[in-house]
C-alpha cells in the first residue's frame, strides 16, 4: 500500500512537470529515475506555490497571503516527518533521500511571496535579488539532487554556479513573458536599464503592443538579452562539478532556455504581443547536443572564485551549440 501510494505521488508530481514545463520535462529524460522522480517533486512544490501568487489582483492579496502561509506550513510540516498530500509527500521524500537544505525551499516561498503586490524594480541589484529568490533557489536545490562527487566543499562551489544559473533562467522568462507580466499589473525590467533607451516601466503597463514599435525597445532588450547571455556563460562551468548522470540534463536546461533568448531575437525583441518559443525540431537538437556532451575535467584553481560573470554586449555565443561548448 504504502508503495502504490508512493508512486501515485510521483505521478501526480510528474504530471504537473510535463504539463506546465516542457523544457525541463524534456532535458529531465536525460536523468536517472530516481533524481528525474525528485527534480519533478522539486519542480512541482515550485509550480504550485507560482501559481498561487499568479492570482494575485488588488482584491484578493490578503487571502492569497493566508493561503502562502499555510503552503509553507505544509512545508515545515513536511520537513519535519508529516508530510500531507501527494507533493509534500513527495518533497519530504527527496529532503531525506538527497539531504536537500531546507534554506531554498523556503527561500523560494519568501521570493514568490513578493508577486503578490505589483512590483517594480530601480535597479538590476534589486532584479537580481528577486531572481535569487525565485530561482537560484531552485538551482540550489537541484544541485543537491544532482549531486556533486567531490565533496562539500566542491558541492557549494556547485550551489554558486547552478544559482548563477537559475538567475539567468529567471532573466529569460523576464524577458519572455514581458507581455504576460504587464496584464498582471508586473514590470521586471529594471527602471534605469529603461531609463537608458528612454522608455520607463508605465511604458511596458500601459502602451501595449505597440511599445515593440518605439525605437528604445529593441536596443534595450538586446541590452538585457546580452546581461542573460553573460549569466548563461558564468554558469556554464559548474556543470563539470555535478555527478556525470545529471550534466546532460543540467545542459539540457542551461541551453534550453538559452535558445529562447535566440527566439526572442528572431521576433525582433517583440515579447509584448507574443509569447517566444523553441520549435519542437530545436528542443530535439537541444535534446541531441545534451546526449552528446562530455564535460571537461574542472580545472580546479579557476572554479575557486565561484562564477565569473563578464558582461559585454554581443561578447558571448549567441546561439546554444557555442553555448554548451563552454561549459
Amino acid at each position: 500500500m504504502i508503495v502504490n501510494a508512493s508512486l501515485s505521488d510521483a505521478s501526480e508530481c510528474a504530471r504537473i512537470t510535463m504539463v506546465h514545463a516542457r523544457t525541463f520535462s524534456l532535458a529531465s529524460k536525460l536523468l536517472p529515475a530516481a533524481k528525474r522522480r525528485a527534480a519533478y517533486a522539486l519542480y512541482a512544490f515550485c509550480r504550485i506555490a507560482d501559481d498561487l501568487v499568479d492570482q494575485a489582483d488588488h482584491d484578493n492579496v490578503s487571502e492569497l497571503a493566508l493561503q502562502l502561509d499555510a503552503y509553507r506550513n505544509e512545508l515545515q510540516a513536511a520537513l519535519d516527518g508529516r508530510p500531507s498530500g501527494p507533493i509534500f509527500r513527495e518533497v519530504a521524500w527527496v529532503a531525506g533521500a538527497y539531504e536537500v537544505s531546507p534554506a531554498p525551499l523556503f527561500e523560494l516561498l519568501d521570493g514568490v511571496r513578493r508577486d503578490l503586490e505589483a512590483h517594480t524594480y530601480g535597479t538590476w541589484s534589486e532584479l537580481e535579488q528577486y531572481c535569487e529568490g525565485v530561482a537560484s533557489s531552485v538551482g540550489e536545490m537541484c544541485t543537491y539532487v544532482f549531486g556533486v562527487p567531490a565533496g562539500p566543499t566542491m558541492r557549494t562551489q556547485a550551489i554558486q554556479y547552478a544559482r548563477t544559473l537559475g538567475t539567468a533562467m529567471q532573466l529569460t522568462n523576464i524577458l519572455r513573458d514581458v507581455g504576460e507580466d504587464a496584464q498582471r499589473g508586473r514590470c521586471y525590467l529594471p527602471a534605469e536599464d529603461m531609463a537608458r533607451f528612454g522608455l520607463t516601466p508605465q511604458d511596458v503597463l500601459t502602451r501595449g503592443p505597440e511599445l515593440a514599435r518605439d525605437s528604445g525597445w529593441a536596443p534595450l532588450m538586446a541590452y538585457e538579452v546580452s546581461r542573460a547571455r553573460a549569466l548563461y556563460a558564468a554558469a556554464l562551468p559548474g556543470i563539470a562539478l555535478l555527478d556525470g548522470d545529471a550534466q546532460r540534463c543540467a545542459a539540457a536546461c542551461a541551453n534550453g532556455y538559452a535558445g529562447i533568448l535566440t527566439a526572442i531575437e528572431a521576433q525582433q525583441y517583440d515579447t509584448i504581443s507574443t509569447r517566444a518559443r523553441i520549435g519542437r525540431l530545436a528542443r530535439v537538437g537541444i535534446l541531441w547536443n545534451a546526449w552528446r556532451y562530455r564535460a571537461p575535467a574542472p580545472d580546479l584553481s579557476a572554479l575557486g572564485h565561484g562564477p565569473r560573470i563578464v558582461w559585454e554586449p554581443n561578447a558571448v555565443p549567441s546561439n546554444t551549440d557555442s553555448l554548451i561548448r563552454l561549459a
